[in-house]
């Protein structure tokens, strides 16, 4: 990853937290949760969660990523830099070791040859990756960060009321 010559003590900052959540029910039903904080001179500004039913916890990292950069692109100040972080190895990893480059390359196909999965939200976030405001930072997941914690608190609050208020049999997408 290359880094920025900017000071980062010079540039405020719109800082996000993101995190992801998936609980099962038996060996088929699946209950994600996301959620995100929004923090501006170390201040919330904004928080979020959703839920959605059979998915997966790399698809909850991203969707919370994905939305924590809609909320951004609408709310952040003029040269004002983007901090998200997340402890989505999945999702820093295509960041700093610029996966993307070769997904794009090959038609969004990894390289085993299959479709990269969860394309739809990749195809969002992607383009942030090589903007200039906008950076991705890794933080240990279950680990002593508040923001981060906050997050996970969330995140598995929502996919736990997803679970709880489940009916039975549902239709997947």
């Amino acid at each position: 990853m290359i880094q920025s010559k900017r000071s980062q003590a010079q540039i405020a900052q719109l800082e996000i937290y993101t995190d992801g959540s998936c609980k099962k029910l038996g060996s088929n039903a699946t209950f994600g949760g996301w959620s995100f904080i929004a923090l501006r001179g170390g201040e919330r500004i904004y928080e979020v969660a959703g839920s959605e039913y059979g998915t997966t916890n790399q698809r909850m990292e991203l969707l919370a990523i994905r939305n924590a950069l809609e909320f951004a692109q609408k709310n952040r100040h003029p040269n004002e830099n983007v901090v998200i972080y997340s402890d989505s190895a999945y999702a820093i990893n295509c960041y700093t070791q610029e996966w993307y480059h070769k997904w794009q390359h090959n038609g969004w196909t990894n390289s085993q040859g299959e479709d990269v999965k969860n394309q739809d939200l990749w195809i969002d976030i992607v383009p942030y990756f090589d903007n200039f405001w906008y950076n991705f930072s890794k933080v240990k997941g279950h680990g002593s960060n508040f923001w981060n914690n906050e997050c996970d608190r969330l995140a598995q609050l929502s996919s736990q009321k997803l679970k709880d208020n489940f009916k039975g049999e549902q239709n997947e997408q």
